[in-house]
């Protein structure tokens, strides 16, 4: 072999994510990206304003979560060639907000660690892979279906207040899928913020580029706090993103051994938890972005959306504290309409599969229902009572094999 040879055969793997890529897979990143960051962002800022954390403590919480997402997306995506996306635990976000008043962020810190280390147990048992594994696929496209259908049906709340823009969208992606199918979801980005340019919506803060720099918080241990913040950040973290997260990759035809996936996403949650990290879990909605026909033609190759994404989030690890100034100040009409339509190709597969077999619909048909509510119990959110209740529903009612003829001819699944 020539010396040439040899370096080709070095650089292959190095080389195959770049030719596997699209334009349509990077559109797709981004706003994956986009997504994440935008929908819950100012949760984050809320959360550390309540904690009365620094503005440099906030932003190296917003560092740690991004270098963890980056790193673990990254990684993930490129060891099993799957659209494999981490992002920090909105709904612990949320949960934080109310939470951490009162509580010594050292102590907060610690709780963090504890959490993340039920987040390895549950990587290193095996019970998360047994319950994928015997999880009925309709009900899993139905819970998909569910998540997503709140974040659709906010496109047309958006539309009440800023009308044009989202109708304007709305036709740039539908004149988009009729000629430029792969690329409709970026056009209707492209569009979107054109018209929030005009329309004097995009009125950008001064701010100041730099880079932003750690703060350590050296942790201490608090059994009040370990059970008011570790317990519930936890829950939320495993029944609203990793659940739901290994649910929508399962209907996309995707299903990597979950053990893996917790491990990395529980250790680099204790690695960062010092630097202000609440937690890392498999996304949900942000995967979805990444798994459809939007992110790529070939679904052997929509790796390359979450890897893109991935790679957006270490730029924006470099100046979190700056960007989240920027994500916060774009239009939430523009976000979510972008989000919505990304969307849409997901949450019609997942109603299709969901549907697919007669003797399970009416399980998968409350799955979908108590999902898409917004249905909140306990502090738990939609997507875990939704599959409760289909779960119930499924093993109670008669069930019966679809028919030849009820079979629906679907695209190739990924490998």
């Amino acid at each position: 072999m020539s010396s040439r040879d040899s370096r080709t055969s070095l650089l292959a793997p190095l080389l195959r994510p770049w030719r596997d890529s699209s334009l349509s897979s990077v559109a797709a990143g981004f706003i994956a990206m986009l997504t994440g960051y935008t929908s819950s962002v100012v949760l984050m800022i809320q959360a550390g304003q309540a904690a009365e954390l620094t503005p440099a403590q906030i932003a190296s919480w917003l560092l740690a979560l991004s270098i963890g997402m980056a790193v673990c997306t990254i990684a993930l995506s490129l060891r099993y060639r799957m659209p494999l996306v981490v992002v920090w635990s909105t709904p612990g976000a949320a949960l934080l907000i109310t939470s951490l008043p009162g509580v010594a962020y050292s102590d907060a810190i610690g709780a963090f660690i504890v959490c993340g280390l039920l987040l390895l147990l549950s990587g290193v048992s095996s019970t998360i892979a047994r319950l994928m594994r015997w999880l009925p696929g309709s009900l899993a496209a139905a819970l998909l279906a569910g998540i997503l259908f709140r974040i659709g049906s906010q496109m047309l709340e958006a539309a009440d207040e800023h009308t044009a823009l989202v109708l304007i969208m709305l036709a740039s992606y539908l004149l988009g899928k009729r000629w430029l199918a792969r690329y409709a979801v970026l056009l209707a980005l492209l569009t979107g913020t054109v018209v929030a340019w005009f329309a004097g919506m995009l009125a950008m803060p001064e701010v100041q580029w730099h880079l932003t720099a750690p703060v350590w918080t050296t942790p201490s241990w608090s059994v009040g706090t370990i059970i008011s913040i570790s317990l519930p950040l936890y829950i939320v973290a495993m029944t609203s993103q990793n659940l739901p997260g290994l649910a929508i990759l399962k209907t996309d035809g995707y299903e990597p051994d979950p053990a893996p996936l917790l491990s990395l996403t529980g250790l680099a949650s204790i690695v960062l938890a010092p630097l202000g990290s609440h937690g890392l879990n498999m996304a949900a909605i942000s995967a979805a972005v990444c798994t459809g026909r939007e992110a790529h033609s070939d679904p052997a190759r929509r790796y390359t959306a979450a890897l893109w994404c991935g790679l957006f989030f270490a730029g924006i690890a470099l100046f979190a504290g700056t960007l989240s100034v920027l994500f916060m100040a774009l239009p939430a009409a523009l976000v979510i309409s972008i989000a919505a339509l990304a969307l849409l190709g997901s949450i019609a597969g997942g109603l299709a599969r969901a549907m697919e077999n007669p003797g399970e619909r009416e399980a998968a048909l409350i799955v979908f229902l108590v999902t898409a509510s917004g249905f909140t119990l306990f502090s738990i959110g939609a997507a875990f009572w939704g599959l409760v209740a289909g779960l119930v529903a499924w093993m109670i009612l008669p069930r019966q094999i679809a028919s030849p003829a009820a079979t629906v001819v679907e695209e190739p699944k990924a490998p």
